[in-house]
């Protein structure tokens, strides 16, 4: 690793033609007048860093400030003693080493390049004097310097939204995704343009497109001085160029979407690969898309693929096919979500029968046009969740419910025959069987959506979120409800529900990136009746209370307390009212999933006012938003 002054000492590489075009991508330099940008480009300098450069040294004097226009900057936050306290990423249009420049004491910050990167320098000198000399350049460096602060106190909870989006295609089967995406932006109100290698193009007249002939060295200097007034530039690209050739397009995009199907698998790791070997960082800003079909609802399991890329999505444009829910065909619009920093997490409680009113939660918001990009659900929320996930169609699953739970004749004879049934169906084992009809042996990693199921392991007494591994098995360790069950004991581990710590898992999407958290919760409310005595002192008629009776109250009770706890980090609260149904009454599924969706619609004008605070855009109101899902 090259030691702080050696990367400060690295030479000038670039032309001033080369920055203005630069500079003139960036949200903090399109107010400056061509008086201001001329200065700035006279005074400044462009710097290259390798992976593992430090750019600012911890406990080292601040000498420059630097603009990142290429590539990513990981920042380290230490306190007075040096210890590690907060991490944060820069990228194209952010600003390193303002706040700590001038100051008396020594950089509590250290900044590392984890990829090859270029930013633009300033000495404390030249920043003075073009501060001082240019209001509108002074103006622009306070907003960067506010912008900073707001982020690092949480007000400002926007994601990054990539300027500059790779799109690579390891088949021609992919090639109308680029299409749809530039439409889509543009509906937006956006400005997108396109340069790609793709001479069947044929897109919409007001889409500005260029062909790149070859390969892509004169892309940097040609397409960003041309196109520099626009907001994003998509670079639409094969995956049959050189190894070197895609190691200079990820140098350049700020973000890249690697699309394949199925069959592509092993082309695309091999290439993955070889990047790898390139450069380890370039992982942080792929994401892979796949690309499926109604006959392959879910991809392959691929252990390798997942070392290789950050994060993946799963789209088709196929018609949903039978008892398929709409998720896959919404694959695209997560695209969307990405690419403009919005990220929604859903969290579904626990609260066992009554749980079912999450399928109409799910319902109701997909019908509204408001997508889930993340779900986390803890005991019957996790089996819900999950399932959804793996892309059902929410009703179907509440009416499969009222048929595989409901208890045999024997169980209906009994007093509280429901709870028996219950603990027959945990004894036996046969919720394995039930999940295996609709799952099979899918992992968490072939959901649709990214999922995650909560338990807890009664070794370490600690919280579970799991998104890995055997989709089935995990969700039976998230309703594994003691003592109705007994731990499930794998991997040197005993797991039980994750009510038990956590029963509204809004903190775990917030903890995964999501910047807007909806939870759903059945047990906002509780009954004051057990066993026919009332909090009002009036009585049904006093009935001896049997000791499961007295097990799933005391359960219903902690989920109620814990729900406080568990909903406090989400931003908006879904609370169906399924009181009136009891706790073992899975059969009754679809009537809660009715409530549920009820209680959604009454809440969604609200929701939908909220959600527009991040994206005015692409929340501006129910009706805009369907339409415009429609045209795209």
């Amino acid at each position: 690793m090259k030691k702080e002054d050696d990367a400060n000492a690295m030479p000038v590489v670039r032309t001033a033609k080369n920055i203005h075009a630069e500079l003139q991508r960036l949200d903090w330099a399109k107010p400056l007048s061509e008086e201001t940008l001329a200065a700035v480009i006279d005074a400044a300098e462009w710097v290259e860093f390798r992976a593992g450069d430090i750019i600012i040294g911890f406990d080292t004097e601040v000498a420059n400030v630097f603009l990142p226009i290429t590539g990513r900057l990981q920042g380290t936050l230490h306190d007075f003693l040096g210890k590690a306290i907060q991490e944060d990423a820069f990228c194209r249009g952010s600003v390193v080493g303002l706040f700590s420049l001038g100051l008396s004491e020594r950089s509590h910050v250290q900044v590392v390049a984890t990829e090859p990167s270029t930013a633009i320098r300033l000495t404390l000198s030249n920043l003075l004097r073009l501060t001082s000399t240019y209001a509108d350049f002074q103006l622009a460096m306070f907003r960067l310097a506010a912008n900073t602060f707001k982020r690092y106190v949480s007000v400002d909870r926007s994601l990054p939204k990539p300027l500059v989006v790779g799109i690579v295609h390891q088949s021609e089967a992919t090639r109308s995704l680029t299409a749809r995406l530039a439409r889509r932006l543009q509906g937006l109100d956006e400005s997108p343009c396109v340069a790609g290698d793709d001479e069947r193009w044929r897109p919409d007249g007001s889409i500005p497109f260029k062909l790149i002939d070859g390969d892509n060295r004169e892309l940097h200097e040609e397409i960003l001085r041309d196109w520099a007034a626009h907001r994003r530039l998509i670079v639409d690209i094969r995956a049959d160029h050189c190894s070197e050739e895609l190691a200079r397009f990820l140098s350049y995009v700020d973000m890249a979407l690697w699309c394949i199907r199925p069959q592509d698998v092993d082309a695309a790791v091999g290439q993955l690969q070889e990047l790898e070997q390139i450069e380890p960082g370039w992982r942080n800003k792929i994401r892979l898309v796949w690309l499926l079909q109604n006959d392959t609802p879910i991809p392959p399991y691929v252990p390798r693929l997942y070392d290789l890329v950050d994060r993946d999505f799963k789209l088709t444009f196929d018609p949903r096919g039978t008892n398929q829910g709409t998720l896959l065909q919404h694959g695209f619009e997560r695209i969307i979500h990405h690419l403009r920093g919005v990220q929604i997490g859903l969290a579904l409680g626990g609260g066992a029968a009554r749980g079912m009113a999450h399928f109409g939660v799910l319902k109701a918001l997909e019908q509204h046009g408001i997508y889930i990009d993340m779900v986390a659900g803890t005991s019957a929320g996790a089996m819900a969740g999950t399932l959804y996930a793996f892309g059902f169609d929410p009703e179907y699953i509440a009416r499969r419910f009222n048929t595989d739970l409901q208890p045999s004749w024997f169980f209906r004879q009994l007093p509280r025959g429901g709870y028996w049934y219950l603990l027959y169906k945990y004894r036996r084992g046969k919720f394995d069987s039930m999940l295996r009809k609709y799952l099979g042996q899918a992992r968490m990693e072939q959901l649709i959506l990214p999922a995650f199921t909560i338990s807890v392991d009664l070794v370490e007494g600690e919280m579970l979120a799991t998104d890995t591994g055997d989709a089935a098995l995990h969700i039976l360790e998230s309703i594994n409800l003691p003592p109705l069950a007994l731990p499930i004991i794998e991997s040197g581990r005993a797991f039980v529900d994750g009510g038990l710590l956590n029963n509204v898992p809004a903190n775990v999407l917030a903890a995964r990136g999501c910047n807007f958290v909806i939870a759903s919760t059945v047990t906002a409310m509780l009954e004051k009746d057990f066993v026919g005595l009332r909090s009002e002192g009036s009585s049904l008629g006093h009935r001896s209370a049997s000791t499961i009776q007295v097990i799933m109250r005391q359960i219903m009770i902690q989920d109620h307390k814990m729900n406080a706890v568990g909903v406090q980090p989400a931003d908006f609260v879904i609370a169906p009212d399924v009181t009136s149904f009891d706790i073992s009454e899975f059969t009754r599924a679809e009537e809660m999933a009715r409530i549920g969706e009820a209680t959604t619609n009454e809440s969604i004008a609200k929701l939908r006012k909220m959600l527009s605070r991040l994206d005015s855009r692409l929340f501006a109101s129910d009706e805009q938003c369907v339409d415009q899902v429609k045209v795209a």
